[in-house]
Order: structure tokens, then sequence, then C-alpha cells
């Protein structure tokens, strides 16, 4: 990614990038590093049915706040049709949100996947990129998503983006940026703390809206990363099991 070029006597650059915050740690940490980075942010978050959803949009507001992205920049969108196709733990009822088993060997796809949601969202969010004359779009998918869910591989978004070049006008050109999709958890903690993400305005669990259960996938990769670091994890939890299985919290990993 090419460094920026310009700067308004304002403070805002030439360049804006639409950010998909669900309010989460990682998608939290992505808004910042593209603020790093020097871009102009809008924020598109959706309520698409999912189990905590009024905790992720308030999440989502107060990292609005905190990084002074103008109401004019924010886009929320409500949508059903991913909670009726069903067949995920986020959406459907009837489908438990599994334990955690960080351990797990194999490449199962977990009942927690939306059948391809991040198409879904990232087309949302290329159309209003490409509407706002936006250069980039930022999303938080890593490295451990990727292991299990299809839609956060990097070859996904490789032709995801190649897609959005042949599907949009000639002189749009959006990149299509994950820039943590190599790391881990544990690396995003690290370089959040680095940006000063304010961790205690984000949420990550997927079943309840507070406190947070601390034994599902999300609150056990979220909870790892930190204990890794040595870190206390801002947020309230009903139970925090020790999930860095004898690491030394100084070493990182």
């Amino acid at each position: 990614m090419t460094e920026l070029d310009s700067a308004r006597d304002d403070g805002r650059t030439d360049r804006g990038a639409v950010v998909l915050v669900s309010g989460g740690m990682d998608s939290a940490t992505t808004a910042y590093e593209a603020r790093e980075r020097g871009y102009d942010l809008h924020f598109l978050h959706t309520s698409y049915g999912q189990n905590t959803e009024s905790k992720e949009r308030a999440c989502a507001e107060a990292l609005r706040e905190e990084l002074h992205v103008p109401t004019d920049r924010v886009l929320h969108i409500e949508t059903d049709h991913l909670a009726r196709i069903g067949v995920s733990s986020l959406t459907d009822a009837s489908i438990e949100v599994e334990d955690a088993d960080i351990d797990a060997e194999d490449d199962d796809v977990p009942s927690s996947y939306v059948p391809f949601r991040n198409a879904n969202l990232l087309s949302m969010a290329v159309s209003y990129a490409e509407a706002n004359d936006c250069q980039a779009v930022f999303v938080g998918a890593h490295s451990e998503d990727y292991s299990g869910y299809p839609d956060c591989r990097p070859e996904f978004f490789e032709a995801f983006e190649r897609m959005v070049a042949v599907g949009t006008k000639p002189e749009t050109d959006i990149e299509i940026v994950a820039p943590f999709v190599e790391d881990s958890k544990t690396d995003i903690a690290e370089r959040g703390v680095e940006l000063g993400v304010p961790y205690e305005l984000t949420w990550s669990c997927y079943r309840e809206e507070a406190p947070a259960c601390g034994t599902c996938d999300a609150c056990a990769f979220r909870l790892q990363a930190f204990q890794r670091l040595g870190i206390d994890d801002p947020i309230e939890y009903e139970e925090r099991p020790d999930y860095t299985g004898g690491d030394d919290p100084a070493s990182g990993r």
C-alpha cells in the first residue's frame, strides 16, 4: 500500500476507506490501523440477525465516537436475509453455540459460519466505497479465522478484489485490505495495544450481550490473546478460563 500523498488543512486526507466495523476487537483494531495508514474513515455496520447485534451496534457507535467519525460517514444496514437463510449458530436459535475447542486440529467449518457472509458484507462496503470515492475497504479477518471460515482466506479477498475491478466503474479503484489476514489474534491484540484501541468498547461473544460467556470460540480466542500478552481483557466475563495451555505470558505466544 502506498504512503499518504497529501493532507488537507483540516487534517483530513484525500484518501477514504470504508471499514467493516462489527464492534469486535478485530474490526476495531482494523479501524485504528486504517486511520494510522492515513485514511479518512467511513464506518459500515450491519445488523443481520446475529445473537448479539444490539451489543455489537452499541460498540460500533462507541468506537465511532472515539475515532471522531462524523455521523454522515456512518452507514448502518439492517437485513434479515442471512438470518432467514439460517444454518448458523450466530443467527439460528435452533442451533446451539458450541463451546470452544481452540486446540482442535481439524479444518471443519464451525457451526458459527454464516454462509458466504463476508461476500455479502463486502458487496455492501464496496457499493458504499464507490459511491463515496473511497480507495479501500478494510476488513478484520485473521489467520485463526480462515482455518475454519472459507470466506476469511487470503485467496478469497484476492478473488473478491478482482471481481470489484471488473464490476465497478472504469475509474473506480478500490483495494480490499485485510491487514491482519496472516496474523493471529494475539498479534492483533498486540498491535491494538500499540495503537491505543479501547478494547473495553468492543464485544466478541457469540452467545451473550453481557457478560460475555468466556467459553465460546470468540471469547476463547480473545481471552487467549490477552492472556498470552499478560494483559487483562477489560470486558466482563461470566467465567475466564485459562487458554494459554501453560504458555509463558511474557513470550507473547
